[in-house]
């Protein structure tokens, strides 16, 4: 094999390996052309299209194979998501493959997976024009997870999931936009996918783009760079459908946001569906400009509530349907009242139950959960006690702590009790009759009552909901 001189030079990209780069041989050429045409089939289409058609081979060397992507940001992906079963794919071809590097190479061809033989991988211009990027290829894949059937409802996402298949169903534009709001794990990507899937079943036709805010404003600077902004305002405004997920991530940027203003409301002019989600409501973002947060408003914003123990357990009762698993019911009671952080976390450690029952064979139980668990359930148990919670929930309710214990049952003591009975349950791993007894010696039931009463006032009083929210923030923090 020979070596490629001032192959790290050309087009003024550096590749990120250190060792000299050699041109692939036939043999080379011909196996990565054969993993790459399987692509299709072993991804699928979306993927392919969204992520692995820029694949391109670059080198060879010492059992390494070098492929290139244009971007940082679609370099981090594939090796984060598809790496490894690409190098799967190469040693099932040849086993003298033992390692898939990707590097950066901004002007690499995503349109020919190989070099030219005898000539340097870098083999087009610079700065390639937009205007060959079909939106389909910008936006990024769905989740076959995430679809409407898959969503379970409950009072903190009906909303949410109303206003979602609506927009769906609706033969016309229900509200423009849809902003979906809440906080990390409680399903406002779920719904963008299940909007996304069902649109691909019910219109095919239709130009659905769906993307973070972090890539809309990485194709952006693209464009400003190869000073051809029209392609990008060509490519984004022909869509019929477009869902940008995290809009936050563009605060502080002000020539992207200006750019997302016209995109804006060009496609409203044009009545084309919007979809926006974000972790707070688009008068509480911090860094967008006023005129795009009025916007952003302009149609129904829809909250994703914290979980309520009713709502957990019914995604957890899903979960274990579609795993097929045997799981008893009082280890998913069990995990609803532990695991209340985000529906993630929840999910994760079913998962974990059920992967260690599938190596073990062993009979799941809530004892042997709270073995497997235990870094989980104690992560927060070893900072915050039980005792911290009582006087935290007294400053802020502005009552004595000794009420904590007391067996006075007005209102304005009974609450905070309350408060501070649901929080000892979701930061610590106390049982039932272990908090009880903290509470001035009550029965476990009356912690249940009270775990209950408190995720339903969070769905119904905002003043609830905003109080926990601020007294956990400050033991967590």
């Amino acid at each position: 094999m020979k070596e490629i001189a001032g192959n790290k030079a050309a087009g003024g990209v550096a590749q990120e390996n250190t060792e000299a780069s050699f041109v692939p041989t036939r043999a080379v050429r011909d196996l990565w052309c054969k993993v790459y045409d399987s692509f299709r089939g072993e991804f699928g289409e979306a993927v392919f299209r969204s992520w692995l058609k820029p694949l391109t081979l670059q080198a060879c060397y010492h059992g390494t194979l070098e492929v290139s992507v244009p971007t940082r940001f679609m370099k981090d992906w594939i090796q984060s998501h598809y790496a490894q079963r690409i190098l799967e794919m190469c040693r099932a071809e040849s086993a003298e493959i033992n390692r898939v590097e990707i590097v950066v190479v901004q002007t690499a061809s995503p349109s020919s997976p190989v070099p030219e033989e005898k000539t340097s991988a870098v083999s087009v211009k610079a700065n390639q024009n937009l205007k060959t990027v079909d939106p389909f290829e910008l936006s990024s894949p769905f989740d076959p997870r995430f679809t409407f059937e898959s969503f379970v409802v409950g009072n903190p996402n009906a909303l949410a999931h109303a206003a979602a298949r609506r927009v769906v169903e609706s033969g016309n534009i229900p509200f423009n936009p849809l902003f979906l709001y809440g906080g990390v794990g409680l399903g406002k990507t779920h719904l963008m996918h299940a909007i996304g899937w069902a649109m691909k079943e019910q219109a095919p036709e239709k130009r659905v783009m769906y993307l973070s805010a972090e890539k809309f404003m990485y194709q952006f600077v693209r464009a400003l760079r190869a000073k051809d902004t029209m392609a990008f305002k060509e490519t984004f405004r022909s869509v019929d459908v477009l869902m940008i997920d995290d809009i936050q991530f563009i605060a502080g940027k002000e020539s992207t946001q200006e750019e997302f203003f016209h995109t804006f409301n060009a496609l409203v002019d044009q009545n084309k569906q919007i979809v926006i989600s974000a972790d707070k409501a688009p008068s509480d973002l911090t860094g967008i400009e006023e005129r795009l947060r009025s916007r952003l408003a302009w149609g129904l914003v829809a909250d994703l509530h914290p979980s309520t123990y009713d709502l957990r357990l019914g995604i957890l009762q899903a979960k274990r349907a579609m795993l097929g698993a045997d799981i008893p019911g009082p280890v998913l009671e069990f995990l609803a009242l532990k695991v209340t952080s985000n529906i993630r976390e929840l999910e994760g450690a079913l998962n974990r139950i059920v992967a260690h029952a599938d190596v073990t064979k062993a009979p799941v139980t809530v004892e042997s959960v709270q073995e497997l668990l235990q870094d989980l359930l104690r992560s927060h148990d070893r900072r915050i006690t039980i005792d911290e919670i009582q006087r935290k929930v007294s400053e802020h309710y502005n009552i004595r702590l000794t009420d904590m214990h007391s067996a006075r049952r007005a209102r304005n003591v009974a609450r905070p009790r309350q408060v501070a009975m649901y929080l000892a349950k979701a930061l610590t791993a106390r049982s039932l009759p272990e908090i009880g007894r903290k509470f001035g010696g009550r029965d476990h039931t009356t912690v249940m009552h009270a775990v209950r009463k408190i995720e339903e006032l969070m769905v119904e009083d905002a003043q609830i909901l905003q109080d926990v929210d601020l007294i956990r923030r400050s033991l967590t923090g």
